[in-house]
């Protein structure tokens, strides 16, 4: 009743939130909602950079936003059980795992249960990549684990590194989402998934429901799925978002998992570059085209950016087949691209506040698809946001 009650006030203020974080400021230069919260866009482009960064680490703390909207419902909406007993593993199990995952992986792995017939319970790693969890849990708990990968690769350097550990963990080269995946889950199954992503989660919740399959699961992603439009997965969910008007698309799913507190100041660096660039080749594109309207240009990899700004707007001029002036003040327009990325920072704040509601909403409506199909469900959070944003879990047994 308490998570029915939660789902039902989060979707009212998504609802009632819409035009806030629907709305993209990096495309558009003055808010649509400027009109409906006269003062907010200017509290929000007069915030120094140590506000600024407070905010975008914690937006419901000491938010001057709640003047104009409902920061404390919101908090209090989004403020779940902490779960987290971290316990650390041992060198040995931690050859060949990136710091940050290890830490990651010690505050999951305590979340799987162990049971005194421990050995009857056929555990499953889902999505397993090298098998990092897989290792650990068969170490953990002494019992064989299986490891579901579709990667050939990934499963003889995850066997590899089993090896060598002693560790009993059987890889299978399985693609999730194949037919035949559900052989794997059964009543006396457990299955765990450390951030699989978005349809491949979907997947392990409805073939765990139909079998019966005990479920931890710690969801990422939801924007990597094939549907357009956001498809609820309980009948509870499609009510709620049906009797309200709530329909979420990638662009929204893409906001519940935007929150990245964890990349490296250098990654961060970057991608203000990035975005300072963008927005200023988007003011030069609206002169060239006289068209006052944003023009998507491709993504980037990572250490793929041109040298500089000039070479930057070239390439992306070329592929939208513009051809730009001959004569061109490139270091004015950066600084204008520079300007409006400050803008565009302080003007987010606002969609930042809806991004934690937004992933809980998602996370609720596993949840309830869980409980339907007869299952017991813990939900809360299994580290702090400072290790993982993604820290959310949900732990089901069949009743």
């Amino acid at each position: 009743m308490i998570h029915d009650t939660r789902f039902q006030r989060l979707t009212e203020r998504l609802v009632e939130g819409a035009p806030l974080w629907r709305c993209l400021p990096f495309q558009e230069p003055e808010p649509a909602w400027s009109a409906r919260w006269p003062g907010l866009a200017e509290a929000l482009l007069a915030l120094d950079d140590e506000a600024l960064a407070r905010l975008q680490a914690d937006p419901f703390a000491d938010s001057p936003l709640a003047a104009w909207l409902p920061v404390a419902a919101l908090a209090e909406l989004v403020a779940l059980p902490d779960l987290s007993c971290p316990a650390p593993l041992p060198e040995a199990w931690a050859e060949g795992i990136a710091e940050r995952k290890r830490r990651q992986l010690e505050a999951f792995v305590p979340q799987v249960p162990a049971s005194p017939d421990e050995a009857s319970v056929d555990l499953v790693e889902w999505c397993a990549g090298k098998g990092h969890l897989a290792r650990a849990l068969a170490q953990r708990h002494g019992i064989e684990v299986t490891a579901l990968e579709w990667d050939p690769a990934l499963c003889a350097a995850g066997g590899a590194l089993a090896e060598g550990q002693g560790a009993a963990v059987r890889f299978r080269v399985q693609d999730v989402m194949a037919e035949e995946a559900g052989r794997w889950l059964h009543a006396g199954s457990r299955a765990v998934a450390l951030h699989a992503c978005g349809d491949l989660h979907r997947r392990l919740l409805t073939l765990a429901a139909e079998a019966g399959s005990e479920v931890v699961l710690a969801p990422c992603c939801y924007q990597r799925t094939a549907d357009e439009r956001y498809r609820p997965l309980s009948a509870r969910g499609r009510d709620l978002a049906a009797a309200a008007g709530l329909t979420l698309d990638r662009d929204a799913l893409t906001l519940a998992v935007q929150e990245t507190v964890t990349a490296p100041r250098g990654v961060q660096r970057h991608r203000e570059r990035a975005s300072a660039w963008r927005l200023g080749f988007d003011r030069l594109q609206r002169r060239v085209r006289g068209v006052d309207a944003y023009l998507p240009v491709p993504s980037l990899a990572y250490g793929r950016m041109p040298e500089c700004f000039a070479e930057f707007c070239r390439w992306a001029a070329a592929q939208k087949g513009l051809a730009l002036p001959e004569v061109v003040d490139w270091a004015g327009l950066e600084a204008e691209g520079w300007r409006r990325h400050r803008e565009v920072a302080r003007l987010e704040l606002v969609r930042h506040l809806y991004r934690r509601p937004l992933e809980v909403w998602l996370a609720l409506d596993r949840l309830a698809f869980l409980e339907e199909a007869g299952y017991a469900v813990e939900f809360g959070t299994f580290c702090a946001r400072s290790l993982t944003p993604r820290n959310l879990l949900l732990r089901a047994r069949k009743r």
